[in-house]
């Protein structure tokens, strides 16, 4: 009698993990209509454009456990792209150049893109470096940040 009763519920158990497991992985791309994709580029628009001026968007940006690693293979967190925002600018020309959205239900998106600056380098301040980049965006409490972002340099086309 227990074998009869535990195989169902062994069953059901199992299904019950398939189906969440099956929904949660879930993905789609943005529509270009897509509210929160837009506000999302034009977010990231704003911070590729941060390198040539300060325009205050970190704060609201990233997440306040945001990591990144940098083109260089460095780490860095909120309060370093906070310190930088803050501090002198060599570069000019600054720009998103390409930005796609994918969203993994309903609180977790991921953003292919690059940009690239001129100057950004103080050392060539003609040279225009590119770069392409990861970020993965979190909804908590009803607000998108960014909570981690990996940089890649790249040869401009």
């Amino acid at each position: 009698m227990r074998h009869r009763i535990l195989q169902p519920m062994c069953l059901v158990t199992c299904v019950v993990v398939l189906m969440t497991a099956a929904n949660a992985q879930q993905s789609r791309w943005a529509t270009p209509d897509d509210k929160t994709a837009k506000f999302m580029i034009d977010m990231e628009r704003k911070w590729a454009e941060g390198v040539c001026t300060n325009n205050g968007v970190i704060s609201e940006l990233l997440a306040d456990d945001f990591q990144g690693t940098s083109t260089r293979g460095e780490r860095f967190n909120k309060a370093d792209e906070l310190r930088d925002e803050k501090g002198p600018r060599s570069a000019h020309g600054c720009a998103l150049d390409d930005a796609k959205v994918r969203f993994f239900g309903e609180d977790v998106a991921i953003i292919y893109g690059s940009e690239h600056a001129i100057g950004k380098d103080k050392t060539h301040p003609d040279a225009k470096q590119c770069q392409v980049w990861t970020d993965t965006w979190l909804k908590r409490d009803g607000k998108w940040q960014i909570a981690a972002a990996q940089d890649n340099k790249v040869d401009c086309k």
